[in-house]
């Protein structure tokens, strides 16, 4: 049922948008850049007896990222993939390595800096309900991001709130109600509208779709695409579920154990996987039983 709707939805954003296209990248400069990236967390014990232990959740990632493309991240649980995004967000400061937007290196900025550099990558979490202040209404939750950075003029973001409702599909009657008056799929695209209105140059889906029912991923899935095609946005994808990676996404990367270990166009990922991890996720997503691990190389 999902791959059915999912199909559906990118016929539709074909037919209306054009359709999208491969991946140009002659006299193209990447908008992300990603280099040798590495992010290790030191572990106390319990007590001063105990030693301390480092955890490494990246170890050396480098990707890049182009204009207008998507670029799914797949891998499970602690693979490093949500480590990675917050990263990229500057929401944490990775231990070595460079990350690079656009021309611009934005690892190692002193906090004044990244003011000013967090509002051009914004995220969408996995759960909408948790991440939307439940005290606020609709309307003071997308235009919130405009207070804090002190753009705009109160006219101003009721006209730029109005404008992301009709983008994300939201009704303008639900402006002024609250989260919990709202369903699933309209929580979702109110985060959706919330993180666009600083018109970031990339967008984060961190397990975006995961909370939602096959219809509701269907239609959101269908707007990203249509939001891409129309406007131009760049996403970064990150989800365990290679269908979605593979319907949403120009190229993925695989994650395991901090580290990228297949990277690809997503239909050859998808259809010629080379690492037995992505072989593995590739086989779960079709209902497919997967082999034992082969033997690490002595």
């Amino acid at each position: 049922m999902l791959d059915t709707a999912l199909k559906n939805a990118h016929k539709v954003a074909c037919a209306e948008y054009g359709g999208r296209v491969d991946i140009v990248r002659e006299n193209v400069e990447p908008l992300l850049r990603v280099q040798n990236l590495e992010k290790r967390y030191e572990r106390g014990g319990l007590f001063l007896a105990r030693k301390s232990s480092t955890v490494t959740a990246l170890a050396g990632v480098s990707l890049v990222i182009y204009p207008k493309t998507t670029l799914a991240l797949v891998g499970g649980s602690g693979s490093g993939k949500s480590t990675l995004a917050l990263c990229i967000a500057c929401l944490e400061s990775p231990t070595s390595g460079s990350i690079y937007l656009e021309s611009k290196e934005i690892t190692g900025l002193e906090e004044k800096e990244l003011r000013s550099v967090r509002p051009q990558t914004q995220l969408v979490f996995q759960n909408p309900a948790s991440s939307l202040n439940p005290r606020l209404t609709v309307l003071d939750i997308v235009t919130e991001p405009l207070d804090v950075q002190g753009l705009l003029s109160e006219r101003e973001k009721g006209e730029k709130a109005r404008e992301l409702f009709d983008r994300v599909g939201l009704p303008l009657e639900k402006m002024l109600r609250r989260p919990h008056e709202l369903s699933v799929g309209q929580k979702q695209r109110v985060a959706i509208a919330r993180a666009l209105v600083l018109n970031p140059k990339l967008l984060i889906l961190d397990e975006a779709l995961s909370a939602l029912d096959c219809s509701i991923q269907a239609q959101i899935a269908n707007l990203l695409l249509e939001l891409q095609a129309s406007l131009g946005f760049t996403y970064l994808f990150i989800t365990h579920d290679f269908r979605m990676a593979v319907h949403l996404a120009d190229e993925i990367a695989v994650m395991e154990q901090g580290q990228i270990v297949e990277f690809g166009k997503a239909e050859s990922v998808f259809h010629n996987p080379k690492h037995f991890i992505t072989r593995q996720m590739v086989n779960a997503s079709m209902g497919i039983g997967v082999s034992p691990r082969p033997p690490e190389a002595s």
